[in-house]
């Protein structure tokens, strides 16, 4: 199953936007045009449905309602989010989940629902605020889709949110995750946990996955040979071996890999792992480009056999330089002082004939995403 369709009114960055979403979706745009925040709506629904999780706890990890509704909203003080599902290739509607939220006016000025409504293919099934909401106003204070007692008819919506995966793996924090210290962030989102994540997979499961890696490290990575997964003093590491005229002296751990080998690998691995929403942000950074360009048909391979949806944001001429992606695929933002529009690039007919004229998507597309005097910059 995957969202073929996102709406959303007052979020962050977005006044109002309905677009669809593909199997496989790129999400391009200038700086703080709101790509991180458009991936962010999808983590806000997992935060609601999550075990532990709930309304209430995922406004707060945002800072509350007036960080999260758009600063274009003027006199319409509700934030609304609303998804489409369907199975993986189908444009068949099998549910649709809607949710309106706002800040209390008094009291402790805690969000609360506007609405929440649930629909079973074109069936409406669940519609609040009901007569038991209006008897007692505190209800409103959390969603059905969180509780259990209340989501029966609909869970399915409620689990598949909740296994949404955000990845963006940050170096640092898994060379030396002893210095940084604190709460660990709810879902691991940089990795710092990435190899306890291994750790917890079936062995067998996890030797596949990882010989499938070894390969692809194999081709990508000059001299490298060999890599294995152990765990000494109930601590792992990853290993690996390259060629050196000193045979004992080519190995190294995860804390002397490069920036670009740690994100080549959290990206593979993450592309193996499950089969839900995987959310991925700029998967380029630290790597070659010529490696860069192969990310659209590495994901495309492994996500086809699961049917899972992947959404990627870029700024990569190299990663947007694959022909076989088709502009169905490309999600375009562009800011402007009444908050980002966001469109299919296939709903732009320039950007189709210019594809039709022999362009890549990146040729065509990321000219216009450019800031308008960035030439100025080299007088700064």
């Amino acid at each position: 199953m995957i969202i073929s369709r996102i709406k959303l009114i007052n979020w962050k960055n977005f006044k109002e936007i309905d677009v669809p979403l593909s199997g496989r979706t790129f999400i391009v745009g200038p700086n703080a045009s709101g790509k991180s925040n458009l991936l962010d709506v999808f983590r806000f629904l997992r935060d609601i449905a999550k075990a532990g999780g709930g309304l209430q706890n995922a406004v707060l990890d945002r800072g509350g309602i007036s960080k999260i509704r758009c600063l274009s909203a003027r006199k319409h003080p509700e934030v609304e989010v609303e998804i489409e599902l369907s199975e993986y290739g189908s444009k068949e509607v099998l549910w649709k989940y809607a949710i309106g939220i706002k800040q209390e006016v008094r009291g402790y000025r805690l969000p609360i629902l506007v609405y929440e409504k649930v629909w079973k293919k074109n069936k409406l099934i669940l519609n609040r605020p009901d007569k038991h909401d209006e008897n007692d106003k505190e209800r409103l204070y959390q969603t059905h889709l969180e509780q259990i007692n209340a989501n029966k008819e609909f869970r399915e919506i409620a689990r598949f949110l909740e296994s949404i995966v955000y990845q963006h793996l940050l170096p640092q924090l898994l060379k030396h995750p002893q210095s940084f210290t604190g709460p660990d962030l709810p879902g691991d989102p940089f990795g710092k946990s990435f190899l306890e994540r291994i750790s917890k997979v079936n062995r067998n499961t996890r030797n596949a996955w990882l010989r499938k890696i070894e390969s692809a490290l194999k081709i990508a990575v000059p001299q490298f040979k060999q890599f294995e997964f152990k765990e000494e003093n109930g601590r792992p590491h990853l290993e690996a071996v390259y060629d050196h005229w000193r045979p004992s002296a080519g190995k190294q751990r995860e804390d002397q890999f490069s920036d670009g080998t740690l994100r080549l690998i959290g990206l593979l691995w993450s592309l193996q792992e499950g089969d839900s929403l995987l959310l991925l942000e700029e998967p380029e950074l630290s790597l070659n480009g010529a490696i860069v360009s192969k990310i659209p048909a590495l994901i495309y391979k492994l996500q086809k056999p699961k049917k899972r949806q992947v959404l990627i944001t870029s700024h990569s001429p190299d990663l947007l330089s694959d022909k076989g992606i088709s502009l169905d695929e490309i999600l375009v933002l562009m800011p402007s002082t009444e908050g980002t529009t966001v469109q299919p690039a296939s709903s732009l007919p320039s950007f189709k004939k210019m594809l039709e004229g022999g362009m890549t998507p990146a040729q065509a597309i990321l000219p216009s995403t450019k800031p308008k005097d960035i030439s100025q910059l080299a007088l700064f």
